[in-house]
């Protein structure tokens, strides 16, 4: 060896033989416990609403009539927003559905649209008009197939905690398709009775009642005195007073909305993840309603429930705030 490699491996070796206390000492103090969610620069997207979720529907379309052009934009404010995951108020598969879980249709109009890495989150689907046309359950059966797909049944429900000792919302996630024919009563009137009962039970510390179906019982759109629209409301407003649902959020007509008719539900439409349907302004119980491709976001915590409304170029459009 060197005489000059000796001498600095020496010097390096006693360097660091002073430092091992010091550091030892410093690493014992100083004992830290995270998670990697904890170190991740999303992190820094912190506010003061403990839940985010993004709302969209009627979208599945192979990327045309601007589905592409929302699910960037649902990606771009994922990403520079806090957001826990996705709800998807139904037709989630035009024309008719999928006719399994392995369907290429899955592909084409989900899995290869909704790409960005914010999207990548659990997805709470229901079910469409149009998802009934073939096999319903095979949505179910693809929460076998996806990790971030998520439907356990045709009607499940959700608690979310809202931080310590801070309570909970609850997101009740029904199946209205079946209302609109008659010779499946049988089912509806069970599933009603699964509605009342989950609600009624709810835990004390739930602030926040949700339900999420895909057919408004109150519209601006083109079905304001539609078949649909008149039968859906003889059964959903009646359950949802008894219970103070907060908010009913659907899908069907395709646009976004905010309706309050009588009662204490506030009614939000998110039907704009694709192709669009017209609007009539004016009428008494809107709030908003725009004919415009995009998406909704809420926000939620113990005593503020926030709701925006983005549109296909990332610009909100709307938002209010329902307060306890």
């Amino acid at each position: 060896m060197k005489r000059r490699d000796f001498v600095k491996n020496a010097t390096l070796t006693a360097l660091g033989a002073s430092l091992i206390g010091p550091l030892e000492a410093f690493a014992e103090e100083r004992v830290t416990h995270l998670d990697s969610d904890d170190v991740s620069p999303r992190a820094a997207l912190a506010d003061e609403f403990k839940l985010h979720f993004l709302a969209v529907g009627d979208w599945g379309r192979n990327g045309e009539y601007d589905q592409a052009e929302v699910a960037k934009q649902m990606g771009q404010w994922a990403t520079a927003h806090p957001n826990d995951f996705v709800v998807s108020v139904g037709d989630n598969f035009y024309p008719k559905g999928i006719i399994s879980e392995m369907d290429p249709q899955i592909h084409y109009s989900f899995e290869n649209i909704y790409t960005a890495h914010s999207l990548q989150c659990d997805w709470y689907p229901i079910l469409g008009n149009h998802d009934y046309l073939t096999d319903p359950d095979a949505q179910i059966r693809y929460s076998k197939v996806s990790r971030r797909w998520n439907m356990p049944a045709r009607y499940y429900s959700k608690e979310v905690s809202l931080g310590k000792d801070k309570g909970s919302a609850l997101l009740v996630m029904i199946d209205t398709d079946p209302m609109l024919h008659e010779h499946l009563k049988d089912y509806v009137d069970t599933q009603m009775q699964w509605l009342r009962k989950t609600l009624k039970e709810a835990s004390a510390d739930v602030k926040w009642k949700i339900v999420i179906g895909h057919h408004p019982y109150y519209t601006v759109g083109p079905r304001i005195s539609n078949f649909d629209t008149l039968t859906v409301r003889k059964i959903l407003p009646q359950i949802f007073e008894e219970h103070k649902v907060d908010v009913y959020l659907s899908g069907h007509d395709h646009s976004l909305q905010h309706l309050k008719p009588e009662g204490f539900t506030h009614q939000f439409i998110s039907g704009a993840g694709s192709e669009l349907t017209p609007v009539t302004a004016g009428v008494s119980y809107s709030k908003f309603q725009a004919s415009e491709h995009g998406f909704m976001a809420f926000s939620v915590n113990s005593s503020k429930l926030n709701v925006k409304a983005i549109n296909q170029v990332g610009k909100v459009i709307y938002e209010t705030e329902l307060t306890k």
